[in-house]
């Protein structure tokens, strides 16, 4: 009976991060589950070496294997190598080559090349989620999460649906309120910009040139984000 019990509640425990590792982001799922997987294997190797059913060579080679996975990204840190190859295949462009917009619900990245829009959910409904990963019904939801309380992620938002989706959209939608442009820091300036500290006038032009080629109004592009491209060359440039 308590061998049962406890299996019981080993099952119990296995279901509840089984749930929670689903409900992540789907970006994230795939690490969840790899710890999972790993903490069922530790747990079935304990179980069977105290039944005497597994040599302790087995458990102590599980155990390594489990200690080398939560020590491999110290151990990248400390590779300048590999640290590299990992950036390269798991962070898309380069800093440069995209501009960041933060406002309090999301955070939209801008492709500089493609044009392209993308992002993720800071805040409210899907926090966490990269915005290619929400259907539908789920952009819908965020969409008037963002209408009640963010009126500078309202445009963004309807930026990324348009590009998306086209002009119709994915489901009917009022014309968003103009966004509040606000201070901006020159951190913040060149992160929209998409350059680093130390850019001098002309890397600023060519950055601001760029963009509005891409986003300006007369283009189809998005006043919210047209102004603050501008904004952010004024900042820059003093």
């Amino acid at each position: 009976m308590p061998r049962l019990i406890l299996l019981l509640a080993v099952a119990a425990v296995i279901y509840i991060l089984f749930r929670r590792a689903q409900a992540m982001p789907p970006h994230k799922r795939r690490a969840e589950f790899i710890k999972l997987g790993l903490g069922i294997a530790v747990v079935a190797v304990v179980g069977l070496t105290l039944a005497g059913k597994m040599h302790w060579v087995g458990a102590a080679l599980t155990g390594l294997l489990v200690m080398v996975r939560q020590l491999l990204p110290t151990l990248i840190r400390f590779f300048p190598m590999l640290a590299s190859l990992r950036g390269q295949s798991s962070q898309g462009p380069s800093q440069g080559q995209q501009s960041t917009v933060n406002t309090d619900t999301l955070r939209m990245h801008l492709d500089h090349d493609s044009g392209a829009l993308s992002g993720e959910v800071l805040l409210g409904p899907f926090k966490d989620w990269q915005l290619d990963e929400l259907d539908t019904d789920q952009l819908k939801q965020l969409y008037q999460h963002c209408e009640a309380q963010d009126a500078d992620a309202l445009q963004l938002l309807d930026s990324y649906l348009e590009q998306r989706f086209g002009a119709d959209g994915p489901f009917e939608t009022d014309p968003p309120p103009a966004g509040q442009s606000g201070d901006m820091s020159r951190s913040e300036a060149l992160e929209v910009l998409g350059l680093e500290e130390g850019a001098d006038k002309d890397a600023v032009v060519a950055a601001h040139r760029t963009l509005m080629q891409k986003l300006h109004p007369d283009r189809g592009g998005n006043d919210y984000l047209a102004a603050k491209i501008n904004r952010a060359k004024d900042v820059l440039l003093g």
